[in-house]
């Protein structure tokens, strides 16, 4: 990669790069590339089994119960709130 190609790249990241940083810039980009041409190159079919799992994998799930009796901390809560409008605590609008 060029100069004005790193320069383009850091643009289109809104990256601001000083022009001492661009060729360590430029050698790191290069093994990046690098680095993903070999991954393209590798040979899956050999590497991994292509047999599929989805019937060995199960969720777990617990069942949604409540933790406490409904409304058993509204009263408590509502009486510690700064303001209060009926059952809600009033908070200021803020959008």
């Amino acid at each position: 990669m060029d100069k004005k190609e790193i320069a383009r790249l850091a643009s289109l990241a809104r990256i601001k790069i000083t022009d001492e940083e661009i060729p360590r810039i430029a050698e790191n980009l290069a093994r990046v590339v690098e680095y993903v041409s070999e991954i393209q190159r590798a040979d899956i079919v050999e590497s991994v089994a292509l047999t599929p799992t989805a019937g060995t994998l199960h969720n777990v799930m617990r069942e949604d119960t409540s933790p406490h009796e409904t409304g058993l901390y509204t009263e408590a809560i509502l009486e510690n709130a700064p303001v209060r409008e009926g059952d809600y605590i009033k908070v200021k609008k803020i959008l």
